[in-house]
Formats: structure tokens, sequence, C-alpha cells
């Protein structure tokens, strides 16, 4: 077993949710520019989407040195011309490495971010909202993924279980309300544009940057 081989680590879930979350990404992103993916995990999203959503440019981010090593792994299994080298991104953070060193060869004209904000504290998904406000140009877009409690309420019994699950975990993680994320992305200038239903009970939602702010 090579030294590489080593360092990539698996999501079962991707198998999963790949082919689903592809073919809207491919109905809701823009045509053009770079998509950076925020906390990109393991990589194995990155490696899919990247040749599939060509022209389009993927630059995944990733804090856990870890990970990153994991993306780099997978990406040099499953090379493709338009996918960055991964960066260290806190989306925590008040100022990403993004907006201190512009990208050479396009702009960021969309985010993606999958499974995060159930499986980090709420200061994430803020940063992340703020992070979206200050990077994306009018019309950009904020597309995330992941579960959601709607109305107060848990989608389904596997949503209430897993949500113990992490709260288990760390007591600052947990399931969302879509309510409050939506008025987190709100207050950044980010409008909702949809909301869809996604496999395992998750949801996918779009926001687009607007003039405001």
């Amino acid at each position: 077993m090579n030294t590489s081989q080593n360092l990539r680590q698996f999501a079962p879930a991707t198998q999963r949710n790949r082919e689903p979350i592809l073919e809207l990404l491919l109905e809701v992103l823009p045509a053009t520019g770079t998509i950076l993916e925020i906390a990109s995990g393991t990589g194995e999203h990155a490696v899919f989407f990247a040749p599939r959503l060509a022209p389009r440019q993927w630059l995944p981010s990733e804090a856990d040195p870890q990970l990153r090593a994991s993306i780099v792994a997978w990406a040099e299994l499953l090379p493709s011309d338009n996918l960055y080298p991964p960066i260290d991104i806190d989306a925590t953070s008040s100022e990403w490495v993004v907006e201190k060193e512009p990208l050479p060869k396009s702009p960021i004209t969309a985010i993606v971010n999958i499974n995060m904000i159930h499986i980090s504290p709420w200061s994430a998904c803020l940063g992340l909202m703020a992070g979206a406000k200050r990077i994306l140009s009018p019309g950009g877009i904020l597309y995330l993924y992941g579960p959601y409690k709607q109305h107060g309420e848990h989608t389904a019994p596997s949503n209430a279980a897993f949500d113990q699950f992490l709260k288990a975990q760390n007591s600052a993680w947990g399931v969302r309300h879509l309510e409050d994320v939506i008025a987190a992305a709100t207050a950044q200038s980010l409008v909702l544009q949809s909301v869809h239903p996604m496999p395992a009970n998750n949801l996918s939602v779009v926001f687009k940057r607007c003039n405001g702010g």
C-alpha cells in the first residue's frame, strides 16, 4: 500500500449523495468561475464534482490538516485539470485566505458547503454566511446540503436520532433549524432561492448574493 493510499479517507455518505447533489449543482451553479468548497472533508466530493462541472474550477478547502492530506491523495488518484489543491480555511475566521490571495484563473462565483453546519458550532454557520457575503459578488450562489429541522420539528425519526448522537459527541453540534440558517443568511445579504428534498432526509438549500450590503 503506497503512502498516498494510506492518506485517503472515506466518507460512506459520499457514495449515496454525490449523484443527486451533482444533478442539482448543474442546475443552480453559475456556468463559469471558481466554485469554493468549504469543509471539503475527505476530498471525495471534490474529485467527483470537479471534472463533471468543467469548465468551472473547483477549489476545495479544509481546516483539518489530515483531511487536506486526504484531499491531496484523492486528487493524485483521480486528477482533474480544473481541480485546485486544497487550501486551509476555517469558516469561523474573519478573513479567508482567498481574500488575501486572489485566484489567478477565475473569480469565485459560488460557494458549496456539504454536511458541515450540524457537525460544527453555530459560529461556523455564521462565519460561512459572513464569508459568503465578503467573497461573492451579486448573483453569486451559496449551496448548502445536510439535515435540518423545519418549523421546529425534525423531518424524520432518523434525523432526531442523529441529532441526539451529534449532541452526545459535542454539545455545540446538532441538526439546525432551517429557519435559523435562513435568518443568518438573510442578515448577510444572501437571499433564499430554493429548498430541495434530498436522499436520506437531507435538504439542499440555495441562496443568492443580492445587491445589498
